[in-house]
């Protein structure tokens, strides 16, 4: 069975990859444990300065793995546990992180693109949260978490309308949108990487300590609702 993360580190440089293609990377319970468990390890490397994350085959990540809804109570303990877990770790890596979107990154993936510092965006990839469409609540605070301003966000959540590359260039989303999105990710990260790690962990030590507001109000009400549901809670 194929390791479902890969983990390469060049030049101070860790690439994370989802390794799920014939699912699109859709995150299954066993992927997002370990995602987490990568994110933590590359997280307390020393000889990595930057992490990048990307998607193998065709798409960056289409969300969480559906059929793995459900189930007895055991498995929605699970799921509501590696979904809070695999966020908060990639939120709290005390690095700069840079998502590599090379293809769709919907539901949960693009959740994942907006938990990283930086995106770059290859001419396929494309954002939103269409779960509204089979009655789920979008997540309102992943959308503000890309860089939307309130009214689109708003819109975005309502309609379920994805964006594609282009547009999410022209808002802001993604800083470039690149043929080989992961060589130019690289690239990115390889030029903080010159300044060290460790005033790189500095920087965002502030950045994290600078968190709040409406976008952060808003993902701890989702993920609350997320518990109630799954857990069956009043």
């Amino acid at each position: 069975m194929p390791e479902l993360v890969l983990t390469t580190t060049s030049n101070a440089v860790a690439t994370v990859t989802m390794n799920r293609p014939d699912k699109r990377n859709a995150l299954s319970l066993e992927l997002r444990r370990a995602l987490a468990e990568t994110f933590e390890r590359v997280g307390a490397d020393p000889s990595a300065s930057v992490v990048v994350l990307t998607g193998a085959g065709t798409a960056f990540c289409a969300g969480m793995d559906r059929s793995q809804f459900g189930g007895d109570e055991s498995n929605r303990h699970a799921l509501y546990e590696t979904s809070i877990r695999l966020f908060e770790t990639l939120a709290g890596v005390p690095v700069p992180t840079i998502a590599a979107v090379n293809g769709p990154a919907l539901g949960g993936g693009s959740a994942l693109a907006a938990a990283c510092d930086l995106r770059l965006a290859s001419p396929s990839a494309t954002f939103g949260h269409p779960e509204i469409g089979f009655g789920v609540p979008p997540s309102y605070g992943a959308l503000l978490r890309l860089g939307l301003t309130d009214h689109l966000a708003r819109e975005l959540a309502f309609t379920g309308r994805i964006i594609d590359a282009s547009e999410a260039l022209s808002l802001g989303v993604v800083r470039s949108v690149d043929d080989d999105v992961v060589a130019g990710a690289q690239r990115l990260a390889g030029e903080m990487a010159k300044h060290g790690r460790a005033v790189l962990e500095q920087a965002k030590r502030i950045m994290i300590a600078a968190g709040g507001g409406i976008a952060e109000r808003a993902w701890d009400a989702e993920m609350a609702l997320f518990r109630s549901v799954l857990l069956r809670e009043p």
